[in-house]
């Protein structure tokens, strides 16, 4: 399956649209960048995880440099970026990795 994420400015009402996002995989204690991408209009990244890249059980970071989203909207957060490590136990599933996100603040969970 894959791996997927959506940003919503909670503050604003609205997604959080080219926020530049990483996605590494831990291996041998060295985290290995898999693939790098900006959230959409919709503040999207539907295929964080390459579609030739078959989903493996592990340790992932999904890394969104969210002083970019502050900065292009003239804002002034309090997180330069934000990190969120999760573990996949099966790799047949889809992780939808969902951000909520303020400027002082942010909330993450387990999508659909």
């Amino acid at each position: 399956m894959g791996i997927s994420t959506h940003i919503l400015d909670t503050a604003l009402g609205r997604p959080a649209t080219g926020v530049p996002i990483t996605l590494a995989r831990l291996t041998d204690g060295q985290w290995s960048l898999l693939s790098e991408a900006n959230t959409d209009a919709d503040g999207r990244c539907k295929h964080l995880l390459p579609l030739t890249e078959a989903l493996q059980p592990g340790t992932y970071r999904v890394h969104f440099e969210t002083i970019a989203y502050y900065n292009q909207h003239q804002l002034i957060g309090l997180y330069p970026y934000i990190e969120i490590v999760f573990t996949v136990t099966e790799g047949e599933q889809h992780y939808h990795i969902p951000l909520l996100l303020t400027a002082n603040g942010y909330t993450t969970y387990r999508g659909s």
